[in-house]
């Protein structure tokens, strides 16, 4: 591998430690990564979902042990996610059309972790009705599979917002929405399993080790605040780029 292959994968692992300690899985962090170091964008959707779901395969399986996870708040957002996943997956974007979009969706994962503001903690938390939970998993859905993300960044401040989930289960329920969300997208992707990468393995031992590193840590042993905004950085320096310039 190339310097910026090592440097890609070294912060591929800071990005899947840091996401994993929350629930998320760190797809807008790797499609960041991917766009500062020109990937193209027929590898960077398909890369980003095998990472996404081993991260979130991993992650979901510590929280759903841990106890941090309620089927309840999950099913119906699943139930609107998984169809439109599938089918934003099978969309090929033209890149003045994709790059904007994903450019607008690290952006705005940017300003959640610049301002992290705190949500309430939820005590009595009531469920989610069904069909506006669908409706919104629906959207979070297509947008994943558009982009090649989980849609994690999505989901958790609307469960938290809008009071249908404690605290500490949304982590979970996002870590499995968002492993099954990048199923279905790559499923929707199938024809794209030749445009990997041949680094691919060297990116998946990577988040592997970060996000068993931060599923175990979480937010205990991390200066988390000061990596927050650094994340946060990169994704505006990468969503800025790709709206900008392509």
């Amino acid at each position: 591998m190339d310097t910026t292959q090592v440097l890609l994968t070294i912060g591929m692992f800071f990005g899947a430690m840091l996401y994993s300690s929350v629930g998320h899985a760190g797809a807008s962090a790797y499609l960041a990564m991917m766009a500062l170091a020109s990937v193209p964008q027929t590898v960077m959707r398909p890369t980003a979902l095998v990472l996404n779901i081993i991260v979130a395969t991993l992650v979901s399986s510590r929280f759903a042990l841990a106890g941090a996870f309620r089927f309840r708040v999950l099913w119906p957002f699943l139930l609107g996610a998984i169809p439109l996943a599938f089918w934003g997956g099978r969309i090929d974007l033209p890149g003045h059309f994709y790059k904007p979009v994903v450019g607008a969706v690290l952006l705005i994962a940017a300003v959640r972790l610049l301002w992290p503001a705190p949500f309430a903690n939820n005590a009595a938390p009531k469920d989610p009705p069904i069909l506006p939970a669908i409706a919104f998993g629906a959207l979070i859905g297509l947008l994943s599979g558009l982009t090649g993300t989980g849609g994690g960044i999505f989901l958790s401040p609307i469960i938290l917002f809008l009071g249908w989930g404690e605290t500490r289960a949304v982590s979970g329920v996002a870590a499995v929405f968002i492993l099954c969300n990048s199923v279905a997208g790559l499923a929707g992707r199938y024809f794209s399993v030749g445009e990997l990468p041949a680094e691919l393995p060297y990116y998946a031992a990577a988040v592997l080790l970060g996000a068993a590193a931060g599923s175990y840590f979480g937010a205990i042993k991390l200066p988390r605040d000061m990596i927050l905004k650094a994340l946060g950085g990169v994704l505006a320096i990468a969503g800025g780029k790709l709206i900008v310039f392509g």
